[in-house]
């Protein structure tokens, strides 16, 4: 008689759980660690607005890069610093709604403090300011657009967050939503673990994802081992 899978068959089936191996980890902030979609579509809706330009088009363009790159290229032309301040000043004052992503508080509870980091395209006092309203630890250092000379895709944030690790970053995992802070990752060297939380798997792959999970609650930390290197376990559809 033939016999059918039952549904907690089919269901495992598009399950496993992957282990890796690293010693650093370097998260990306907004999307990553903390969902702040709605204070940034606000603040940009306002900007897009006020120089004419359409708000969803701007919101996407902004998203995973510092602010000061996109309006850049939208307004050539224009006093960068001063424009970049009103935007900047916005994003601090409008925290509603800011709030940690699944699994990010666990995740970061266990990990050794030192070994992980924040590289963000943030300023420092804005990346503070979300970190904070989102209710999670500050790391000891990150790498906010205040210590780069090129922001992502450029490599130069993830290179500088393994830096202060102390770590190669051919021996870290970048944790990344975006499409360019995984090229930003990818081009440093480092394996990248996307989350589906902002661009489709088709974005995410072809920016150069190792692996993709849905957010950080698929993702666990062997705590109880103090070896040089720290197992990471991913569940996988």
């Amino acid at each position: 008689m033939r016999r059918y899978a039952t549904e907690s068959e089919m269901e495992n089936r598009y399950h496993r759980i992957m282990k890796i191996q690293c010693r650093g980890v370097l998260f990306d902030l907004d999307g990553v660690l903390v969902d702040s979609t709605p204070a940034v579509a606000r603040v940009w809706t306002i900007w897009a607005n006020k120089h004419g330009f359409v708000p969803d088009q701007v919101v996407r363009q902004a998203h995973g890069r510092p602010s000061i790159a996109t309006i850049r290229d939208l307004l050539p032309h224009a006093d960068h610093q001063a424009e970049n301040s009103e935007v900047e000043r916005g994003e601090i004052e409008d925290t509603e709604g800011v709030i940690p992503l699944p699994g990010a508080l666990e995740i970061l509870q266990v990990l050794p403090q030192d070994r992980w980091t924040i590289a963000t395209s943030c300023t420092r006092r804005l990346a503070e300011v979300r970190i904070r309203a989102a209710g999670l630890p500050l790391p000891k250092h990150m790498i906010t657009s205040n210590d780069v000379q090129h922001g992502k895709p450029d490599p130069e944030p993830y290179l500088k967050a393994a830096q202060i690790l102390g770590f190669p970053s051919t021996d870290c995992i970048v944790v990344e939503d975006a499409p360019a802070g995984i090229r930003a990752g990818q081009a440093s060297g480092a394996r990248v673990l996307a989350l589906r939380t902002t661009a489709p798997d088709l974005e995410l792959t072809e920016s150069g994802a190792t692996w993709i999970i849905n957010d950080l609650a698929s993702l666990r930390v062997n705590s109880s081992d103090h070896r040089d290197a720290l197992d990471l376990f991913i569940e996988q559809r």
